[in-house]
């Protein structure tokens, strides 16, 4: 096997140890049966490294209707239309637009000098511009009243007294999706793990919330669009910039251009991204070997965050 499939492996068989195990049984048969399967893993390879990644191969099967339950079903059907699969691998990103993440910036948020103008980097439908509209549960503490309810485990810190008031919020993505488009919409359900009825239910009524309210989305790049955006913003809020798994998929070198175009503008940066991608070490240890975001507020660390918002351990 080559190293460019070696790695396509890994990076398959580490997606079913520290993404999926205990989270999505089905995605982590899937991806083990992906990195043991020499024809799956050479059609991959076909594509560059940005393409291949398991959340993206699993949502444009589901989104071409194919099955994601049983491994030797997903193959058959991969393989008799990889055509159709890899050009939609080619075209689409991973644009999960997951709302259960605001409940580990809540803390964050609720904190700053209000009111706030969110501008949110990477925003897909902008479904996390909406924290002062959910309700949220942290253990037996119960904010807010209504539907969705988001739940977080919360570990370390004393969950936030009152939900933030947002007077201005905008997103920038290159690819802005809206909830008003039953296609865009489809993507999106199409992107949540088959087990998780409770984020599909979820994506419905935050899909709701946005509709009825539609934030500024502005189709841009995070470096040379950021300024201008962000200069939108009322001059008597707190500017926010903030962004969640996002910067993976940018280059090493945008990164540190986006860094320095972030610092330079007024208000306050909130990252949750791999400690990896922050390029952050000497952190505690995360309290188990699933994959964790690093929650950081204007580059300083704060909390270990489970990927869909479910839990957060803050340092202390």
């Amino acid at each position: 096997m080559t190293r460019e499939k070696t790695s396509t492996a890994a990076t398959y068989a580490a997606f079913a140890a520290r993404e999926a195990r205990g989270v999505s049984p089905a995605y982590e048969r899937l991806a083990l049966a992906v990195s043991r399967d020499d024809a799956l893993l050479a059609l991959l390879d076909l594509l560059p490294p940005a393409r291949r990644q398991p959340n993206l191969l699993f949502g444009v099967v589901r989104l071409l209707g194919g099955p994601v339950e049983d491994p030797a079903a997903f193959r058959d059907f991969a393989v008799a239309h990889w055509s159709a699969i890899e050009a939609e691998l080619r075209v689409r990103v991973t644009q999960t637009n997951e709302a259960g993440r605001c409940a580990v910036l809540l803390p964050v948020l609720a904190a700053l000098p209000q009111p706030l103008a969110l501008l949110e980097v990477g925003a897909s439908a902008g479904l996390c511009l909406y924290p002062d509209r959910y309700a949220y549960r942290y253990g037996d503490h119960l904010l807010g009243a209504g539907e969705p309810v988001l739940e977080c485990a919360l570990t370390g810190t004393a969950p936030p007294q009152r939900r933030p008031e947002v007077v201005w919020r905008a997103g920038l993505d290159l690819n802005p999706l809206d909830v008003t488009d039953p296609a865009d919409v489809a993507w999106l359900d199409a992107l949540i793990w088959p087990e998780h009825a409770h984020r599909r239910a979820r994506l419905r009524a935050v899909a709701s919330i946005a509709a009825a309210d539609p934030p500024l989305l502005v189709r841009g790049d995070l470096v040379d669009d950021l300024p201008a955006l962000a200069a939108r913003a009322p001059a008597d809020a707190t500017l926010v910039v903030f962004h969640t798994a996002v910067l993976y998929l940018v280059p090493p070198s945008r990164r540190v251009a986006f860094a320095e175009t972030v610092r330079a503008l007024p208000g306050h940066w909130v990252a949750n991204e791999t400690a990896e991608v922050l390029g952050r070490d000497g952190l505690p240890e995360p309290p188990d070997d699933t994959l964790h975001n690093l929650l950081t507020l204007d580059d300083r660390p704060l909390a270990w965050t489970r990927p869909h918002g479910q839990a957060l351990t803050w340092f202390g």
